[in-house]
């Protein structure tokens, strides 16, 4: 994809007074680091839809995560968000592919996390002193050489399921930081879907988003063979 060209109106999976969910590109950071270069935040403008500031960020989502994307149209937005996703109250799912399988078909991952380094903060590890962190787990389908898994993170601390799932002896597939992948290979880790009770008297707002082309192709041959499927 042409980062420098991208157009978010067509990725937007969701808009209302309070709310934008984007489909992220892989491989697109969403802030500007220190190596510079094309970022999400770059075309935030296009999405004020008549507001007279732009959507800022309510979650953060990897550079090489896809998917499903939280933004606050302004500042009381942004802190109804910020709440909800402070309290555990957002549900999210991910897919991902990963190299090998975990120890069993379905469980929980508990290690707690810490920084490995003062230097880069968000490069992670297990560290028993470190931040509880939980990821729930369910195998989807079995690949060749790999599982695609169902991802539901019960806490939110930085590079978790990559460091999880490392953790347990199954990388996920084009992981260059906690795998052996080269570091330019696609992740193959996507925000699959969210569901948002950013209403109180109304039900919560459901939104999914489809698999970018490098995990539809990992994943062709588990939907041929009747796996869960996407559009």
């Amino acid at each position: 994809m042409d980062h420098a060209t991208l157009n978010l109106e067509d990725r937007l999976l969701y808009r209302d007074g309070l709310m934008l969910v984007l489909d992220k590109p892989a491989g697109l950071p969403v802030h500007r680091g220190p190596g510079g270069g094309p970022t999400l935040d770059d075309h935030l403008d296009a999405l004020r839809f008549g507001l007279p500031a732009r959507p800022a960020l309510a979650h953060r989502l990897d550079r090489g995560t896809s998917g499903c994307l939280v933004l606050g149209r302004h500042r009381k937005a942004l802190a109804r968000l910020g709440r909800l996703f402070a309290a555990g109250a957002v549900d999210k799912v991910y897919w991902a592919v990963v190299d090998g399988a975990p120890p069993a078909s379905e469980g929980r991952i508990e290690l707690p996390l810490a920084r490995r380094s003062d230097t880069r903060g968000w490069w992670m590890k297990v560290d028993p002193a470190g931040d509880a962190a939980c990821t729930r787990y369910r195998t989807l389908a079995r690949l060749h050489g790999a599982t695609w898994l169902e991802l539901r993170p019960l806490t939110g601390r930085t590079h978790q399921l990559r460091v999880h799932l490392a953790a347990v002896g199954c990388p996920i597939r084009g992981d260059g930081v906690y795998g052996v992948a080269p570091r330019d290979a696609p992740l193959h880790l996507h925000a699959r879907s969210l569901r948002v009770p950013l209403y109180p008297n109304r039900a919560p707002v459901e939104v999914e988003a489809p698999p970018p082309s490098h995990m539809r192709a990992a994943l062709a041959g588990a939907i041929e063979a009747g796996s869960p499927e996407f559009p």
